[in-house]
């Protein structure tokens, strides 16, 4: 049972906790991506599409993007932005979804062997790229939205961004980056919901 009962920020409302309604977006997602990745159909189009359109296409934007969303947060620390959770407890709660996102992509990438639509190897299920900056816009989404409402369009606006680039760069089928996006969401939602808060529990009365 997390323990947030004492825990607080000025400014800010409790720690999020869980609520059945937020298994809704990711298992949508995860639930699309499946579907879209049982129907080869769908993928031949993509694989028309991509030698098409975009078979000279080529950026390394996807890599430096990915890890954008996880460093802001101590950027922003650094310009005295104040995140619903102190740096202790949230550093905390991103190692933890780091750990199983980690372990989470390595275990099925491992045990479904999907080849990516350019052939170089057969771990392209899911898209570890979207596991990633999924998770960590959720972080983004979860510290900041209080104060700024447009936090959550713009964090998994450049999640989108990068799960499209990974399209594009023919490194993933398009359900690779749905479940990976939906995966990366639940993530980053389990390690709040079971996060203890060790530190600075009494904040809310300094």
């Amino acid at each position: 049972m997390t323990d947030t009962a004492s825990y607080g920020r000025a400014g800010f409302s409790a720690p999020s906790a869980f609520s059945p309604r937020q298994l809704i977006t990711p298992g949508v997602l995860i639930g699309a991506g499946i579907a879209m990745d049982l129907n080869q159909g769908f993928k031949n189009a993509q694989l028309r599409f991509q030698k098409a359109h975009l078979k000279d296409f080529h950026t390394a934007a996807d890599n430096i993007l990915l890890y954008l969303p996880a460093a802001i947060p101590y950027g922003l620390d650094l310009l005295g932005v104040p995140s619903k959770t102190d740096v202790l407890n949230r550093t905390a709660i991103l190692i933890k979804a780091e750990m199983m996102l980690t372990a989470t992509g390595y275990l099925l990438k491992h045990t479904v062997h999907e080849w990516r639509p350019d052939g170089s190897n057969r771990y392209s299920f899911p898209s570890g790229h979207s596991l990633q900056v999924f998770a960590t816009a959720t972080l983004l989404s979860e510290e900041y939205r209080e104060r700024y409402k447009w936090m959550p369009y713009a964090a998994y606006g450049l999640a989108t961004g990068v799960g499209l680039l990974r399209v594009a760069n023919n490194k993933h089928y398009i359900g690779d980056v749905l479940v990976g996006a939906g995966l990366g969401i639940l993530t980053m939602k389990i390690a709040y919901w079971t996060h203890h808060y060790s530190w600075h529990k009494h904040s809310r009365h300094r």
